[in-house]
């Protein structure tokens, strides 16, 4: 693959490594190093990379030739990424996007900068995804749906067709939102929702957690049996 486009790294954690190695191996970017605030920096090599303190990236590196992205999941709604995607986008740099060669996006799908979309992601037509969404694995976003700036999608959420997401919303793994539902901003969506009609800003959903017991072994085959046995009655 022809790496046509030089990348930093905004980041040094778990979402820095994995951005790292899908830009390097999936992309046509050349990752040439990292970059994070002074004061966290521990270090000045990640990853056989160096290391580059933020507050004068700029005087290191042109922005009109070099991008960044910023790997930051979803700490303070989001609230925490947007600062520092606007921080770069002062300091005059393009922020990269990425979408997964594994992913299905249609051809009519728009998508702004700082963007990561990760593999088995199926896009529909006409779907609308602001700046900085990261969408993680193996989720389904509807025809017709937009999905605002600052959000994160994390993994097997289905969006149904003709939703609305406002900005910075989290939603939480396994969950479901129908046709037409409408997500005001920063909200969080807890993993197992199910979510239909419209919710304001500024609310929170959750699902309930399982019941777990513990038995001890000849109890645990009991309850077992009972469940065989309603599923496969005789």
């Amino acid at each position: 693959m022809n790496k046509k486009k030089k990348l930093i790294i905004f980041g040094l954690e778990d979402f820095a490594n994995i951005a790292y190695e899908y830009f390097t191996f999936d992309s046509h970017y050349d990752v040439v190093g990292f970059t994070v605030n002074k004061k966290y920096i521990r270090a000045y090599k990640h990853l056989n990379l160096p290391v580059y303190p933020f507050e004068d990236i700029e005087n290191k590196f042109n922005p009109k030739n070099f991008e960044i992205f910023i790997a930051i999941v979803y700490g303070n709604l989001n609230e925490t990424r947007e600062s520092v995607y606007q921080q770069c986008r002062s300091k005059g740099f393009k922020l990269a996007s990425y979408i997964s060669s594994k992913s299905f996006v249609w051809k009519n799908v728009k998508y702004g900068q700082n963007c990561f979309i990760f593999e088995d992601n199926t896009i529909q037509p006409y779907v609308k995804i602001g700046n900085n969404v990261v969408l993680w694995s193996g989720n389904h976003i509807g025809h017709h749906t937009s999905i605002e700036d600052n959000v994160f999608v994390s993994s097997h959420v289905v969006i149904s067709g003709n939703c609305k997401i406002g900005k910075n919303c989290f939603i939480g793994v396994n969950s479901t939102l129908a046709n037409e539902t409408s997500i005001g901003s920063h909200c969080w969506i807890s993993h197992g929702s199910i979510l239909n009609g419209e919710m304001p800003n500024n609310c929170v959903t959750t699902a309930n957690k399982s019941e777990v017991k513990q038995l001890n072994k000849k109890a645990l085959f009991k309850v077992l049996n009972s469940i065989s046995n309603k599923r496969n009655p005789k």
